[in-house]
């Protein structure tokens, strides 16, 4: 496995600040969620897009991903509609640049006046948006990865799309809290996403409130998400992408370069079993 980190991680750092820390701190890639303090749009940003990655590989750093915010669980055909043309840009760019990934997310449950959409009407409508751009991620090599998180954070509901979408270049993005967060087992999670897992977001947290309406992300090794047990589950599997670190900062947190040296040190000191 190989490791990365988000630039969820660090929102205020320049690209020259992410490619230093990349290389000092002794990551294999990074994952571009903004850059220079902005979250990428993939046509107003091309250029400085361009400029990163080029900054990255001249220092032998891979980007592994882009992170999207494409999102296809609305209840309104036109903003799907929209969302997939979205989709298809960031499809573009990643060809362009090279960059093999690209996040997406389901998105939240949404109610409409009359009636709610039910789980499996919404698990149809981000099938039938990836469905209709699977074809232009297999022509551009690139691969569209649909992440554990909000609505979509159960891997069996991701499956279930994925099920509904028969292109190897649509696949999964394990998020290591979410599942976690709505109960699924470890084992459950990697029988669930089997040969469709392409990537892995792995971090630590605590619930804030004992319903566990409320995460708190910590250090790894500090909160309650069975990391070391999903490193061995991987291993067995024989995972052999990224783990990509997603260290949420926000003021008053752990500041970045100190979160990122614990969480690669803490990954690279657990053994393989």
């Amino acid at each position: 496995m190989k490791y990365a980190f988000s630039t969820l991680a660090c929102p205020a750092w320049s690209v020259e600040e992410v490619v230093g820390a990349a290389t000092d701190l002794g990551y294999d890639g990074v994952e571009f969620r903004q850059l220079d303090g902005e979250v990428i749009d993939p046509r107003a940003h091309r250029a400085q897009a361009e400029r990163a990655v080029a900054s990255c590989r001249r220092s032998g750093v891979e980007v592994c991903a882009f992170d999207t915010v494409c999102r296809f669980n609305d209840p309104n055909r036109a903003e799907r509609e929209r969302q997939v043309e979205e989709l298809l840009h960031w499809i573009d760019l990643a060809h362009d640049l090279q960059v093999p990934r690209l996040r997406v997310f389901g998105g939240r449950d949404q109610a409409r006046p009359s009636p709610a959409p039910s789980p499996d009407e919404g698990t149809t409508w981000v099938a039938a948006s990836l469905r209709q751009a699977a074809p232009s991620a297999e022509r551009a090599g690139v691969t569209v990865m649909l992440e554990t998180h909000d609505a979509f954070s159960s891997a069996h509901r991701v499956a279930a799309v994925l099920q509904q979408v028969p292109s190897a270049h649509v696949a999964a993005l394990w998020d290591s809290q979410h599942t976690h967060r709505v109960g699924e087992r470890v084992e459950d999670v990697l029988h669930a996403l089997g040969a469709r897992l392409a990537h892995v977001h792995i971090k630590d947290a605590r619930r804030r409130t004992p319903d566990g309406s409320e995460w708190e992300v910590v250090l790894l090794g500090e909160g309650e998400v069975p990391v070391r047990e999903q490193l061995d589950a991987l291993h067995r599997h024989g995972y052999a992408g990224y783990l990509s670190v997603e260290w949420e900062w926000h003021p008053g947190r752990i500041a970045p370069e100190v979160a990122l040296a614990q969480h690669l040190a803490w990954l690279k000191a657990v053994p393989a079993r």
